[in-house]
């Protein structure tokens, strides 16, 4: 499963000066597998239990052969229109599966990190908004101060990504309990203290502990604020527990979490998609779209009934990144 190396095993392999004359194709690929297969750590084996990371569908493999096989820049309708819809198609089989809402927005990003950067981005956009800032033409100086409350125990890639977005990382924590669930009493109380835009994000599943936190509650406190004049979004990251949702038996961990306005969740772990595969989902498309679109005159943009995928994620070329989780649901079915 794993061989623990000395890095200059592994550098004396493949190191060295840049070669002057090249080699072919098949004779450096045939020398990368030999050299760097008794370092490949097995994490698609039963065997292995190192963080939280996905085994392999065979159907996922057999799409990304086809993914780096086509080369498709996918970020585009017009020049991926045949990846583009199966996107289209797959981000609805995910809204079905977890029972969220259908004109939810969906964007296929690299993992929970940019999932969670992408809901959040969205998150500053609308707060904002409603607070008469438009982020995307002003910035951040002299806006108005958002508000960002997490839990004490939260995952690490959330004050990441609100740093990444000029949030900064000193959030109002608020404290959780023995299975680091939230204190919705607590988050009640911080809130009924805040005025302006805020940011709450929650969890479905802790990577620690596998706890759901309670969504009614939240909803509940978060929909006081609001009443209060503050615009409010509270997103949850998901990375490993939104696919609760898909189990009869487990669904209920997760109950009140289509009250809230994002989730971010990995296709790479629990639906065994090859790394990497990560999913943004946002109950309000236009803050979405408006976050992460770009236009540029010498693109050929979509308009009406089909989507251009870089509309919904970071980034502007990109693989065909949701074939692998179409293939891995069309295979699964909703039984699977």
């Amino acid at each position: 499963v794993y061989r623990p190396a000395d890095p200059g095993e592994i550098r004396a392999l493949l190191g060295g000066p840049l070669p002057n004359e090249g080699a072919p194709a098949d004779e450096v690929v045939a020398a990368l597998a030999d050299n760097l297969d008794p370092f490949v750590t097995a994490h698609a084996s039963g065997r292995y239990f190192g963080f939280v990371v996905g085994g392999l569908h065979p159907a996922s493999y057999g799409a990304e052969l086809l993914a780096a096989a086509w080369d498709q820049n996918a970020g585009l309708y017009a020049v991926a229109q045949g990846v583009a819809i199966a996107e289209e198609v797959a981000a609805g089989w995910v809204l079905e599966l977890l029972d969220l809402p259908a004109d939810a927005s969906v964007g296929f990003v690299t993992g929970g990190q940019m999932a969670t950067f992408t809901c959040l981005a969205a998150a500053r956009q609308r707060v904002l908004r409603e607070a008469g800032w438009d982020v995307e033409a002003d910035g951040l100086q002299d806006a108005p101060r958002i508000h960002v409350v997490t839990k004490t125990e939260k995952h690490s890639t959330v004050p990441r990504s609100l740093r990444f977005l000029g949030l900064g990382t000193k959030s109002m924590d608020v404290g959780s309990d023995s299975q680091s669930r939230i204190d919705p009493v607590a988050l009640d109380e911080v809130l009924s203290g805040l005025e302006g835009p805020t940011i709450v994000c929650v969890e479905s599943g802790n990577v620690n502990t596998g706890s759901f936190d309670d969504f009614h509650a939240v909803a509940d406190v978060a929909d006081r604020h609001r009443e209060r004049g503050n615009p409010t979004w509270v997103h949850v990251d998901g990375a490993v527990g939104l696919w609760a949702r898909a189990s009869a038996g487990r669904r209920h961990l997760s109950d009140g979490l289509e009250r809230l306005d994002s989730w971010s969740t990995d296709a790479h772990k629990l639906l065994n998609v090859s790394y990497d595969s990560g999913i943004a989902i946002t109950r309000h498309p236009a803050a979405h779209r408006a976050a992460m679109s770009v236009q540029a005159s010498y693109l050929i943009q979509a308009d009406g009934d089909v989507r251009d995928q870089m509309d919904w994620n970071p980034e502007f070329s990109r693989r065909g990144r949701g074939l692998a989780v179409y293939a891995t649901l069309r295979s699964l079915g909703r039984t699977g």
